[in-house]
């Protein structure tokens, strides 16, 4: 087992201890605040007139004004005799200011927060409805219509209007006096769904306890201070925008900064233009902003830069390097089930002698690596990456699969090994691992190697059946402007740098890699496209060219 406490040194530590919650020994900050909502009111008691957010409008909103709209959010929704503490509310909207008055309205009135993507359709928006059993919806203006026939009865539906004008919730204002402010560390704060069909997903209920330890350990690790300036123009309804950004940057007093949509010219121009110095994003969204480089070749206020929700290849990692010298670059790992944090890496990863590696466990959570029969494997070999800790949930809403055991557990889905030092590296998706006639390929490992060759800008593997070997990889490739490479000569490059049985059997060229409703590489997509390469072209080939 490697313990985060053993990963990091003291100072970063101060006021943790091991405390006994509901008989479990976790290893926490001793002194938190019990809620999301608490955690705002002790900041606009330190700098209320410090600008909290600046939203997709342009509009400056304090702390105090921050809170003084939560405050009547939430008297309004207690007014409502039908909500009640520990209710679960439903958010849909996009990043606007309202989203924030909304989710910390609903900590302060002691209700579960349960964020619905904005990029689902209307029967997605049902089907999470009825899985969450909602008591009360909270909507953008945009979503109005669908009102009358979403399972929520209209008087339970908080509408927000003209966001861009101003407060987008009219009818609350002059309400803070009907809530008093409710909640405790173990009640459930937040409840998101998985990525994935909205009919398998599963609810992961996060409490105050997770949430709040979430946003305690990323200021201790990322030391994070109120000068600092964050951009989300990721989802917000993930952990990385709802916790890692948002939650972090207002408990820590420093200001944020919402897009509703991403677009990397934008990212790049507020990063330059309101100086910038906390990016955290998808690999993904760190891929577009490369070919933007030489437009905005200077960008001076960047101190970090964390990437996550899936595998980053060493090169665009240098890349970035290269271009912001004095900004760091960290990989971090962690799912919605961990409230975003569970392994970061401590250095500058491009500089690094373990660039690559995916990272430590970080202070409060324990990780162990397990082969298929259940025991520890030793150091170097890859199992099965299992996690305990203050920020792990220990439930699904109404669903025990067997993913979180008895004692705490959480089984990941995904393969990894460590070293002696503590330092893991997250090889693949269990699922996603590739069985060669025996031999096993690594998604995450070839597209890394695919992305050190000259012309390969991204890289997505995926594996497709063969009557031979059973399974073989092949691969979806982004071409880097101005480089006009092509399957063959991939396939000839790989020759000499990985074995055979890895390289792929069949390469298609794509304008971008095919994501998930939950922004990470879709290799079934990959597969697909593949397929349909291949059945256009003779097996003679050998490989494919595909654009999209």
């Amino acid at each position: 087992m490697i313990s985060g406490a053993s990963c990091w040194n003291l100072s970063i530590q101060q006021g943790m201890s091991h405390l006994d919650v509901s008989g479990r020994d976790v290893y926490t900050f001793s002194s938190m605040k019990p809620t999301l909502y608490a955690q705002l009111a002790a900041t606009v008691a330190r700098t209320p007139d410090a600008v909290a957010i600046v939203d997709d409008w342009g509009h400056h909103i304090t702390f105090a004004q921050l809170m003084h709209r939560v405050d009547d959010l939430a008297g309004y929704i207690c007014t409502n005799p039908s909500v009640h503490q520990g209710d679960r509310i439903g958010l849909l909207m996009h990043a606007d200011s309202e989203f924030v008055v909304a989710l910390y309205a609903i900590s302060k009135m002691g209700g579960t927060c349960v964020p619905i993507p904005t990029k689902y359709r209307k029967p997605e928006v049902t089907s999470i409805a009825l899985a969450a059993d909602l008591k009360a919806l909270v909507i953008g203006e945009e979503f109005e219509a669908w009102c009358g026939s979403l399972p929520v009865r209209p008087s339970e539906i908080i509408v927000a209007t003209n966001c861009k004008k101003g407060f987008g919730f009219p009818q609350a204002q002059g309400f803070a006096p009907a809530c008093e402010t409710r909640g405790a560390l173990d009640d459930a704060a937040i409840m998101i769904f998985t990525s994935g069909t909205t009919s398998n997903a599963k609810g992961v209920v996060l409490s105050n306890r997770n949430v709040i330890h979430a946003t305690m350990v990323y200021q201790r690790l990322m030391s994070t201070v109120p000068d600092d300036r964050c951009l989300i123009p990721i989802p917000i309804y993930h952990v990385t925008g709802l916790i890692a950004l948002l939650a972090q940057f207002v408990y820590v007093g420093a200001r944020t900064y919402l897009h509703r949509f991403f677009d990397a010219r934008r990212v790049l121009s507020s990063v330059r233009d309101d100086q910038i110095t906390y990016l955290h994003g998808s690999p993904t969204s760190f891929a577009e902003l490369l070919p933007l480089r030489d437009e905005f070749p200077f960008l001076p206020s960047v101190r970090c830069m964390l990437s996550g929700s899936s595998y980053e290849p060493v090169s665009t990692m240098r890349r970035f390097h290269e271009w912001m010298p004095t900004a760091t670059f960290q990989v971090v790992y962690g799912m919605t089930e961990t409230a975003s944090p569970a392994l970061l890496f401590p250095l500058d990863s491009p500089t690094s002698v373990y660039a690559g590696a995916t990272g430590k466990p970080v202070p409060g959570v324990d990780a162990k690596i397990m082969d298929e029969g259940g025991s520890e494997v030793p150091c170097g070999q890859t199992g099965e990456l299992l996690l305990r800790g203050a920020c792990v949930t220990s439930s699904y809403f109404r669903y025990d699969g067997g993913e979180i055991e008895p004692d705490g557990w959480l089984h990941t889905g995904d393969l990894a090994h460590a070293n002696e030092e503590g330092m893991v590296w997250v090889v693949d998706r269990k699922k996603d691992m590739i069985n060669r006639g025996g031999e096993k390929v690594w998604c995450s490992e070839l597209e890394e190697v695919l992305c050190e060759l000259d012309g390969v800008s991204e890289a997505c593997v995926s594996g497709i059946s063969d009557k031979l070997y059973g399974e073989v990889p092949v691969a979806a490739v982004v071409r880097t402007a101005g480089f006009q490479i092509s399957a063959a000569d991939i396939q000839a490059a790989l020759v000499s740098r990985i074995a055979h049985f890895k390289i792929p059997v069949s390469i298609v060229f794509v304008d971008k890699i095919p994501q998930t409703r939950g922004d990470k590489p879709n290799r079934s997509a990959v597969r697909d496209v593949v397929l349909a390469a291949s059945g256009k072209r003779s097996s003679q080939e050998g490989n494919q060219e595909h654009g999209r």
